[in-house]
């Protein structure tokens, strides 16, 4: 007990409180490790230099600041892990990455091994297809090769339906999305299902972006949070205080406003993409409960 006594006064809890073992880390080391994507545009990518940037990251950073303040400490170091979508729940559930910071939707299956905080995004799976393809909806992948990415629930959503309405579709997983969208561009793949902002992100990145379009209706609806350790209730309150207060004070709208609607790196061309009406509706009550 005598190793939690300064944490839990820093937390400003009481003694039969129990500090979970992120804080307690971070308090020991100095450091915060911060799970990041290679290739979820604008979420969370990597620079040609290596550098992670992106929309989910820089509010993990503004979440980092408000931890280190609560734990009253002076400094706080970022330190940032590489996850893969078939690896990023399990850093957190094995304590290697303090939270992740990327595109991961919040659903029921995945809260019964990591808690999530307010969603930063609602989203759907959709298609991105070549235009000259010809494809606009789900039917017309039968008996074509349609690529999702590996530990995604697109790729588990696009496989029931496949199922359900004997489409055969033959489905190719991907390791990342970069690598779904090589094999769409090579001709390896009819389409590419997946988060429909994850797809106009990739596809806008492209030299040749105007040869792609993102087709279809909703297949699924994806709430998508920072990923935080089931164990850790104390950082949990602490992360949903600060991305409540960045919703209302409206610093979370510029800094989606610098990510979705301006030019961003490595090519500095804009997604030109306003907040869709669901992340509109949800942020007027801010929660960290979804109906999914």
């Amino acid at each position: 007990m005598k190793t939690l006594l300064p944490l839990l006064l820093a937390l400003g809890l009481t003694a039969t409180a129990q500090a979970g073992p992120a804080l307690e880390r971070m308090q020991s080391t100095g450091r915060i490790v911060l799970a990041h994507r290679e290739s979820s545009v604008p979420f969370s990518y990597l620079l040609p230099d290596g550098r992670p940037v992106g929309y989910a990251v820089d509010l993990c950073l503004k979440v980092a600041e408000a931890v280190r303040q609560k734990l009253k400490m002076k400094t706080l170091s970022p330190q940032f892990l590489l996850v893969t979508p078939a690896n990023r729940i399990q850093m957190v559930v094995d304590g290697k990455a303090d939270m992740e910071c990327g595109s991961t939707t919040n659903n029921a299956e995945r809260r019964e091994k990591v808690n999530f905080t307010v969603p930063h995004y609602i989203t759907g799976a959709r298609y991105l297809v070549k235009v000259d393809s010809g494809i606009t909806d789900l039917a017309q992948f039968e008996n074509k090769i349609l690529v999702s990415t590996k530990g995604t629930t697109p790729m588990k959503s696009i496989s029931q339906a496949n199922n359900e309405r004997a489409l055969h579709i033959n489905l190719v997983e991907a390791p990342d999305h970069a690598k779904a969208m090589e094999m769409l561009a090579a001709g390896q793949a009819d389409g590419f299902v997946m988060d429909d902002v994850l797809l106009y992100g990739l596809a806008a990145a492209r030299p040749d972006a105007a040869k792609y379009r993102v087709v279809g209706k909703f297949l699924t609806i994806e709430p998508l949070s920072i990923v935080l350790p089931k164990n850790d209730p104390e950082l949990k309150v602490i992360v949903d205080e600060e991305m409540k207060r960045l919703i209302t004070s409206h610093e979370a709208n510029a800094i989606y406003e610098r990510w979705f609607m301006k030019p961003i790196p490595p090519k500095n061309t804009a997604m030109n993409l306003p907040m869709n009406y669901l992340l509109k509706d949800f942020w007027k009550y801010p929660s960290d409960q979804v109906p999914y």
